[in-house]
């Protein structure tokens, strides 16, 4: 089961990542967060980019990984980007595991589906299904101040 973490910063460079096959095909992205701290995203041919926007350094970014995957214990950290969302003004971005009450797994955020939202899959195909018991990613606009803060989605992708 994935476990979503994420480390959000200002994208330092962006170089190739070179696997010895497919060059060209895999990425490092350096993002540096708000205290000098800097992480390494392995870009994938199978990375999600939120709405496929393009990223270049100097976008502020937030990068999705598995924390239940291995990593090599080397400075700066190095993790593969499951998903990158690319900061969009008044829009959020949360990927977590979403219970039968559609609330996170850290109990910081409650869904309120509309009729109107959309729930997709990765391939933008809509998801036929309730997105309960599942890992989503959402995004989302304004919160109430509530615990767990409830919301609205813009849109829910499902991470199958």
């Amino acid at each position: 089961m994935i476990k979503f973490y994420s480390y959000q910063g200002i994208v330092r460079s962006i170089d190739d990542f070179h696997t010895g096959e497919n060059d060209g095909c895999y990425k490092i992205f350096a993002l540096e967060d708000s205290s000098g701290g800097i992480v390494n995203f392995i870009i994938s041919p199978s990375t999600f980019f939120i709405d496929q926007l393009i990223v270049q350094p100097g976008d502020r970014v937030t990068g999705f990984y598995d924390g239940n995957a291995p990593v090599p214990l080397i400075y700066p950290p190095q993790y593969q980007a499951l998903a990158i969302a690319k900061e969009v003004p008044y829009q959020n971005v949360k990927a977590d595991y979403f219970n039968s009450h559609l609330v996170s797994s850290d109990g910081s955020l409650k869904l309120n589906l509309s009729p109107n939202t959309p729930i997709l899959l990765k391939n933008g195909q809509p998801f036929s299904k309730l997105p309960i018991n599942r890992n989503l990613i959402v995004l989302y606009g304004p919160t109430t101040k509530s615990i767990p803060a409830q919301t609205t989605p813009y849109r829910i992708i499902v991470w199958c």
